[in-house]
């Protein structure tokens, strides 16, 4: 019985951790050369801030995290609208996968650390493609 209330204790922990870990990312935003913001416009427009990828001549970015509306949003309608370094302009959003997800995944892989303190949250890819103005 003792094992299994030190298990449940440490569970919790976790997952203590985990939420506040998410909950500090999501409220500072956390800025850097590579970061971009995105809206996505299922109902009203929201803005997330994110990294960007590159990946040969193309740009993505990645679903790291448990909060991830802006993710499923995004899915509902892949027209986005992309501002980086005070430039704005419209892509479309693309899942991808195959060999294009491993080749991009490889390319930005996540360490073990952040994947711990992000609670091991499954990782997703969007292309940007540019849009016609």
């Amino acid at each position: 019985m003792r094992v299994i209330k030190a298990l449940a204790i440490a569970l919790v922990a976790y997952a203590l951790v985990v939420v506040a870990f998410e909950s500090l990312l999501g409220y500072f935003q956390p800025q850097s050369e590579r970061t971009l913001t995105i809206t996505t416009f299922n109902g009203e427009p929201r803005d997330r801030v994110l990294t960007e990828l590159s990946s040969g001549d193309q740009s993505y970015v990645a679903v790291n995290h448990w909060p991830r509306a802006w993710y499923h949003r995004t899915l509902d309608n892949p027209n986005v609208r992309v501002t980086r370094k005070g430039e704005t302009a419209n892509y479309l959003a693309v899942p991808i996968a195959g060999e294009e997800r491993s080749r991009v995944e490889g390319d930005h892989p996540v360490g073990l650390t952040f994947r711990i303190l992000t609670g091991f949250p499954p990782r997703h890819f969007l292309r940007l493609d540019p849009q016609a103005e």
